[in-house]
């Protein structure tokens, strides 16, 4: 199996395209009537919920959604796992997309975007004990950090070409390369301090978290479920688009990721378990009222996978792909659940989301999916030949 990255080629707006452009489209209008009248019609936040899911699903599950090329780089860097390089391109790209679109939730979310500027250039005016200062600055040096390490692969796509940008691309591309091992060390240590920084934010609400989710690991729990859902993204990535374009799967290489995400899995359920345990919190866990549940399925979905896993029935592209989206899932819930399902802010104060908010979220989910596949069509990211079953599906 070659591991040679190739453009997908093929027309980006087929029918899948332009249903896809259609929904974007539509949250871009609900965006712009959201500007014009402000966050209080558009949405269903008041006082006691500030935030809502274009914070919680939008940018703290889509920014953990997001880590497959931070989980990836931890192997193929760090642990210097090279069999894994076939898989640092798309993982890449999916992370910058998904910050990159995170950070136009948040854009769309505070109610003075016009003033984001200001928080990495009035120095001055930070407030350094705050975690969200930190969670912003890291967050805009991270999309930046990531579209550098994915610019030798646009570049490449230039190569043979005419023109100015063919000129330039064959002008920076060997600078970039040369500092690319410091850009790919600082890509390792920002979402490290941001992913466990979300956790913090909820840690600071104190008595108005659940007590099956307000711990002092938090911050823990927040980077380890990240980096799980890093793994599960990147095996859901690679088996959809091998399907989606008739691409090479690469399920050994696959299998192995897995191994990686059930450990971490196995890790995070162990903690959750010990720190319920430690803090006396056991007869709330099994209460089965609405937050014992929620916090029971939480577990279920990551302790299911890790079972799954040991029990040698992770193998093929089906199973693989159910296994990774139960750590999807899983993450995605721990998430909602600590920022809106467990939150409390006192008597009288509720949160829906409203129907805009949704068709917000779905368009931004929308867009970031035609960008990947714009990308990929027209650069080289994804390993691998075309397969000889054209008919080929993930079963």
């Amino acid at each position: 199996m070659s591991a040679t990255a190739t453009e997908v080629g093929g027309p980006i707006l087929d029918r899948a395209g332009r249903i896809l452009l259609l929904l974007a489209g539509i949250g871009a209008a609900i965006v712009a009537w959201r500007f014009w009248v402000g966050l209080g019609p558009a949405t269903g936040l008041n006082d006691g919920y500030p935030w809502g899911i274009w914070i919680a699903l939008d940018v703290v599950t889509g920014t953990a959604l997001a880590c497959g090329g931070y989980a990836v780089a931890l192997l193929a860097y760090i642990l210097n796992k090279g069999q894994y390089h076939p898989l640092v391109r798309p993982a890449i790209l999916t992370s910058a997309l998904g910050y990159t679109f995170a950070g136009a939730a948040i854009a769309i979310d505070v109610g003075r975007p016009w003033f984001m500027y200001r928080i990495p250039v009035q120095f001055w005016d930070w407030n350094l004990d705050s975690a969200l200062l930190e969670v912003a600055l890291c967050v805009m040096a991270y999309v930046l950090v990531l579209w550098i390490e994915l610019s030798p692969a646009l570049m490449e796509g230039y190569e043979g070409r005419s023109g100015r940008l063919a000129e330039l691309a064959a002008r920076w591309r060997p600078r970039v390369e040369r500092v690319l091992l410091f850009v790919i060390a600082l890509g390792i240590l920002l979402p490290t301090m941001h992913q466990s920084s979300l956790g913090t934010v909820m840690m600071l609400t104190g008595a108005k978290l659940d007590v099956l989710w307000q711990t002092p690991l938090l911050p823990l729990l927040f980077l380890i479920s990240c980096i799980a859902m890093g793994y599960g993204i990147v095996v859901v990535e690679s088996l959809w688009s091998s399907a989606a374009f008739k691409r090479t799967s690469e399920v050994p290489m696959l299998r192995s990721l897995a191994g990686a995400g059930a450990l971490i899995a196995g890790v995070y359920v162990v903690l959750r378990v010990v720190d319920v345990a430690v803090r006396g919190r056991m007869p709330e866990l099994f209460a089965f009222d609405a937050h014992s549940v929620f916090t029971l399925v939480e577990l279920a979905l990551f302790a299911v996978p890790v079972g799954l896993y040991l029990a040698g029935r992770v193998r093929g592209p089906g199973q693989l792909l159910r296994f990774a989206l139960l750590l999807l899932i899983g993450g995605t819930l721990y998430r909602i659940d600590a920022y809106l399902v467990g939150f409390d802010p006192g008597p009288g104060w509720s949160y829906f989301p409203t129907i805009p908010e949704m068709l917000v979220t779905v368009g931004v989910v929308a867009g970031e999916i035609l960008a990947y596949i714009a990308i990929v069509k027209r650069f080289p990211i994804l390993a691998g030949g075309t397969s000889h079953l054209t008919n080929r599906r993930v079963s």
